[in-house]
């Protein structure tokens, strides 16, 4: 079983919900196991800014599955809701990214893992710190607190309690 981190993000049609849901569909697949969820997060968009804030979070699971085999049962709930890939960077319903996948760096044309950005994305970095260690590190980044450091909260609102 490898230790994976999901990041989750939407801003469109009820983002909070778009995650919840997600959640629920990777609670129910059988060859994942959620072990935690972060907290959630309000954050601006990265890309074009005329599209509504994002919601994101991360959830943290076991699974057998190959980084491959995750993949592809990530962009089925992803179309299961709704999600079109119009614009890169774009509103969406749900994005689901595998963050990290055990220890491993994963450098294939579908899948970069450690995700490529992680550590300059407050929106993911900060979710990510809810559930680890002050000393986790990311393979081939270094460590979290280190991450955090250089990379302020600024423009991101953790939720209260969802």
């Amino acid at each position: 079983m490898k230790k994976v981190f999901i990041g989750l993000g939407s801003n469109l049609d009820d983002p909070l919900s778009q995650l919840k849901k997600a959640i629920e569909y990777l609670k129910q697949h059988e060859m994942l196991n959620v072990i935690n969820i972060s907290n959630f997060y309000s954050s601006p968009p990265m890309g074009p800014q005329d599209q509504p804030d994002f919601i994101n979070a991360v959830v943290e699971i076991a699974t057998s599955l190959s980084a491959e085999q995750l993949l592809d049962e990530l962009q089925k709930i992803e179309r299961q809701q709704g999600r079109e890939r119009k614009q890169h960077w774009g509103a969406r319903t749900l994005d689901l990214d595998i963050l990290l996948y055990g220890n491993k760096v994963i450098n294939t044309e579908r899948l970069i893992v450690p995700h490529r950005g992680i550590s300059e994305r407050n929106f993911v970095l900060y979710p990510l710190n809810d559930l680890v260690e002050k000393n986790f590190r990311i393979s081939g980044l270094g460590k979290i607190n280190e991450l955090l450091a250089a990379c302020p909260m600024t423009g991101i609102t953790r939720l209260s309690e969802v």
